[in-house]
This record gives C-alpha cells, structure tokens and sequence, in this order.
C-alpha cells in the first residue's frame, strides 16, 4: 500500500503540517495589504481574523472525533492543496465577501490535516519512540507558522501581492506527493471502534471544573497568543518598520513560541504540570510589556518579543496532558480542546483587541491584550490538578 519507508512518510506527515500551518499564517502578512485594497478598518480586520482562526480550530475536536471513527485519510489529497490555493486567492480577493469565504475555506483544510495527520503518524510503520515523533509533527507546524511572516513579507514586498499565485504551488505539489505515497489509504480510524454506549457527552466533560477551568484558562492565553501574532506587523509598521522587518519580527515571536511548545512539555513532566502553567503564565506578561514600551526591532526588545513567546507557549502541552487525564478514553478530543478550541476561543479576544483599536489606538490595545493571559494565571492557580475523568463509562 505505501510506496515509501517509514522514516519518509513521517517526514510527508510532518511536512502536510508544516505546509499547512505555514499558510495558515500568511493572513497577518497579508492583512497590511488587504486592509488598503479593500477599505477594512481594525474591528472588520479582527472579525476575519477570528473567523478564520474560530473555524481552523474550534471544530478540530469534531473532526478528530469522526477521524477516529470513519477512515478520514484521504481529505488529506484536497485539504493540503486547498489551504495554499485559498489563502493565496484570499490576497487577490475582490470584495470582502470573497474575502471572508476563502478564508472559511482555508480554516476548513486546518481543521481536517491536523487531526487526520496525527492519527496516521502512528500508523505509517512500527515506531519505536512515537514521543519524539509526535514532537516532529508538532514542531513542524510550529516551524512553518513561524517561517511564514519574513519569507511571505520578503516576497510581498518586493513583487506585490501577484506572487501569490505562485506561492500555492508547493502545497499542490505536495499533494500529489502523497497521493503518489499511498498515505491516503491508510485509514485514519481506531481499530478499535467506540461504541454507541460509550459516546461523548459534551455536557459531562465540561461539568467537570477542571475541564471547563482549564478550556477557558487557555482559551485566555490564546487571547494573547492570537491578539500579539495578529497584529503585531500593524503594530511595527506604525512605529516606522519596514514591511520585511515587521514580518522579521512576527518570524521571531513563533520562534519564540515553537521553542515553548518543544521545552515546555519536557519541563511539565519534570517539575509539574501545573506549577509549569502556573509560572510560565505568569512570566509571559513581563516580557510582552517590556516590548509594547520599546517596540523596536534591536536585540533587546527582539528578545523580550521571543521570551514573551516562549512563555506564553510553553504551557500549552502541559494543559494538553492534564486534559488527557481528566478524559483518558477520549485523548483525541482532550488535544483537540487544547489545540484547537482555546484558539478559536482566543480569536475572539484578537477581535475585541482590533476594535478596542479603532477606538483607543492599536499600541494602547496591544497592552491591554495581556490581561486575559494574568486573568488565565489566576484560573489554574484554582484548577483542580488531581480530579477524576468525567467521561460516561461503559455499561
């Protein structure tokens, strides 16, 4: 069935999640651009901006759900494609209506590689250490989010947005890649299927309050995350940065983030989940303030723009391995919550942070927008670490 090895098809999993994750954040590149072409102030730019991310993330546990339990694997030969063919004709959109569906789309092939990616990962050969491979996968995207600002910036700003067409190429070619790989007849489903009787219940997971502390703890920190990755390019430009270095610097913050996701979960296992989110929750505002006072783009506020990213990161896999132990029998929808519903959760601050700078100014809303991440610090001081899973046993 599959024409290659197993160490080369990890690397076209891992490369669908880069690819993907890498055109999932050309929006805040483009939205400099998009916002004179088109007439759009800060609230309408946080208005697609949040339902972009909203339908990237918040229906992953859903479709991750599904995945488990119908062969999803060839969503895969169109979704990958369709993520660089919509986002690069989001560019060249006419009118906003046009705008706002293709960016629907784009969010729609977000939400089906990543679930459908990390099930087949396990299923591409017998891998001895799925840990370190799953932090391939993971670092990856990261990888590609971070990639995105300063090569697209680069290219925008030196040819216009009419080379946009051209950036779609590499997603088309890697889904020829793996239609021609056979990955996408592996199926994506649990050879073990889950039984009627043993079906989510949406209304008992988040009864639990550690459930429901957690998803909206999280939920605030993405609010920053979303709110800083956004706007921060508009933010640079204002201050007199060129295009290139304001793209340079968002490049610099998801780098910041890639290294907290990678480092934060090794150092949750070792000194507590908890106490990890705790203290790197709290460490995040510092930094960010700090920049926001000295928004420019020398070494010292680059590095307070990389740690403010590291730490506000760095809790995410550690909320991942707690939600997974309030619901082991549903780890896939546990993840799904962590990657993918707190960052529609957190588009919806990135919104309220555009229209509070219609109307106070942007530099001023960009402070505010860490405050939800000291509100998220206070919610996990609270949360319950050791309560049980809620989810209904079998009968």
């Amino acid at each position: 069935m599959l024409r290659w090895g197993t160490k080369t098809n990890i690397f076209y999993l891992c490369a669908g999640h880069y690819t993907v994750d890498y055109y999932n954040n050309f929006l805040p590149v483009l939205l400099p651009f998009i916002m004179v072409k088109l007439d759009m102030s800060l609230t309408m730019c946080g208005i697609l901006v949040m339902v972009l991310a909203f339908v990237a993330s918040s229906i992953q546990p859903f479709v991750g759900y599904v995945t488990d339990k119908h062969d999803s694997s060839p969503w895969l030969l169109a979704a990958i494609p369709l993520s660089g063919i919509a986002i690069c004709l989001a560019g060249l959109a006419p009118n906003k209506a046009a705008l706002f569906l293709l960016c629907i789309i784009m969010g729609i092939t977000v939400s089906f590689v990543h679930p459908v990616g990390s099930a087949l990962l396990g299923k591409v050969g017998n891998v001895s250490n799925m840990g370190r491979v799953m932090s391939l996968y993971v670092v990856g995207g990261n990888f590609g989010a971070a990639v995105a600002p300063a090569t697209v910036m680069f290219l925008l700003d030196r040819y216009g947005l009419d080379i946009l067409p051209l950036l779609a190429i590499p997603a088309v070619v890697l889904g020829i890649l793996f239609y021609f790989s056979g990955l996408y007849k592996l199926p994506s489903a649990n050879a073990k299927k889950v039984s009627s009787s043993e079906s989510i219940s949406i209304i008992k997971i988040f009864a639990n309050p550690s459930v429901a502390l957690l998803n909206i703890a999280m939920g605030l920190r993405c609010c920053t995350h979303v709110s800083v990755s956004t706007f921060l390019p508009m933010l640079m430009l204002s201050h007199g940065a060129s295009n290139v270095v304001s793209g340079s610097m968002l490049t610099v913050f998801l780098m910041g983030t890639a290294a907290g996701g990678l480092i934060g979960g090794e150092l949750g296992d070792k000194f507590g989940h908890k106490r990890l989110m705790v203290v790197s929750l709290a460490l995040t505002a510092l930094p960010t303030i700090l920049f926001f006072l000295y928004p420019d783009a020398g070494f010292i506020s680059s590095l307070l723009l990389f740690m403010g990213g590291f730490f506000v990161q760095a809790p995410q896999p550690s909320s991942i391995v707690w939600t997974g132990r309030l619901m082991p029998q549903y780890i896939g929808v546990a993840s799904g919550m962590m990657m993918g519903l707190c960052f529609g959760l957190g588009s919806i601050g990135a919104a309220v942070t555009a229209a509070l700078g219609d109307y106070i100014g942007l530099e001023t809303a960009m402070f505010l927008s860490v405050v939800p991440v000291v509100i998220a610090t206070i919610l996990v001081i609270f949360t319950p670490y050791t309560k049980g899973v809620v989810v209904p046993k079998r009968k």
